[in-house]
């Protein structure tokens, strides 16, 4: 069963990153491969303006179930967009040890 809009279903092998939590979104950053992760990158980033159009459509409070999972793709390839475009590795660089909970999720 598709998880995605229809007008997304080239993106529909992405969907286990369709992740609500920021922290669930990282551990997967951690647990991919830079050769996923670019993947993930190189299919979703030309869509990006697409789905923003597109969710712009529903009220944010009473997304449909298909449009929420497009968001958290979304927000999924915001957290990768970083190891991809400038690190080259899923960790932040010389952060060793160094660690920040999230306190607060955002909308959506």
């Amino acid at each position: 069963m598709p998880k995605l809009p229809a007008e997304f279903a080239d993106l529909e092998k992405y969907a286990d990153w369709c992740l609500a939590t920021e922290p669930e979104r990282y551990a997967k950053r951690l647990a991919s491969s830079m050769d996923e992760m670019q993947e993930f990158y190189d299919a979703a980033m030309p869509r990006l303006d697409d789905a923003c159009a597109f969710g712009d459509k529903f009220p944010l409070d009473d997304l449909p179930d298909d449009v929420r999972a497009l968001v958290h793709l979304m927000q999924s390839l915001v957290m990768v967009s970083f190891p991809v475009e400038v690190w080259k590795q899923p960790r932040v660089p010389d952060s060793g040890a160094a660690w920040a909970d999230l306190i607060r999720e955002p909308v959506v």
